[in-house]
Order: C-alpha cells, then structure tokens, then sequence
C-alpha cells in the first residue's frame, strides 16, 4: 500500500472505508460551497464516488491517485492528482480538508507532499489546479506550494448555486 508521511499527516489510498468521514464534508454545503461537483446529496452518492476511487486504485492503468489525509489517526480530507492521460508527465491537483481543520495548513502540506511523490515516483513535471475564484484558502494553498497563477475566466458552475463564477488557473513545472 501507497503512504506518504509528512511532519503531521499520513496520505493513504482513498476508498470505501472512508465512507462516514468523507460524507461528513462532501455533503457540508459550507465546506463545499466553491465545489464544482459537490456536495453531496445522499450517502449513495458518497459512496459510488469511494467505489470509483478503489477501482482506480487498483487499475493497471491508474491515472486517478486519491488520498485520504490523516492527522492524528483521524481521516479529515483528501488530496488528489489527476495524470493527463495522452500526457502522463502532467497532472491536476485537487483537495479539500473538513472544515474543522482549515487554517491549520493541512491542505499545503498535504498538496506538497503529493507533489513530491508525483515527481519523484510518477516522474510528472507539470502541475496544474483551479479553484473558484471567491475561494482564497484555495489559491493561496496554490500559492504557499509554489504555484503562479496563469489564467482567470468565466463560466464555472458551482453544484450549490446557479450563479456563473470566475475561475483562477494555477501552474508549476518541477
């Protein structure tokens, strides 16, 4: 089993015994309010998502690498890389932490060390994440991880609202 240990956490395969701690954020409408495809509405939906993620984890041709962070033991959000998939040197980032552990830094530190991995083990070079714009823990993350802005547009939809948002663009190469 994959585990990449930092100072404080511990980033270990997602999946389905996940289950409970996952549906607590991904259906907190504050802790997801500049989420693309979340929250979710029922515990089915967290599950077919956690179903999905064990499947990548065990494909032999995974492009999809979800973790879940621990701190202390304790499962409190999740950090992801999406590879390119005509360009497996390049990958998107993503993460969200519950909303009872922000400003703590658990999502730069946990982000880093995925970047580290990726590098280092999946030789990716290119790194790309977007966030709402409205969302500054986000781009800061992007920021504190060494990330430089690179685009902002239009056109973003949230899950929870009907309202068209701008979006940021946020690159490094390693």
């Amino acid at each position: 089993m994959v585990e990449i240990k930092t100072e404080r956490l511990v980033l270990r395969p997602l999946g389905i015994q996940y289950l409970e701690s996952v549906h607590e954020y991904a259906s907190d409408l504050n802790n997801t309010r500049y989420m693309m495809f979340l929250p979710n509405d029922t515990v089915e939906e967290t599950k077919e998502f956690l179903e999905g993620v064990d499947k990548q984890w065990s494909s032999d041709n995974q492009t999809c690498y979800e973790f879940a962070i621990l701190l202390e033991g304790k499962m409190i959000g999740a950090v992801s890389l999406t590879l390119e998939e005509d360009d497996l040197k390049s990958g998107e980032l993503g993460w969200i932490v519950n909303k009872k552990y922000w400003g703590q830094g658990i999502a730069p530190e946990a982000a880093a060390a995925l970047v580290e991995y990726a590098k280092e083990k999946l030789g990716v070079t290119h790194f790309i994440a977007h966030c709402d714009a409205g969302n500054p823990g986000s781009y800061r993350t992007m920021e504190k991880i060494g990330m430089v802005r690179t685009a902002e547009y239009g056109g973003r939809f949230n899950k929870s609202s009907d309202e068209e948002r701008q979006e940021y663009q946020y690159e490094m190469n390693v």
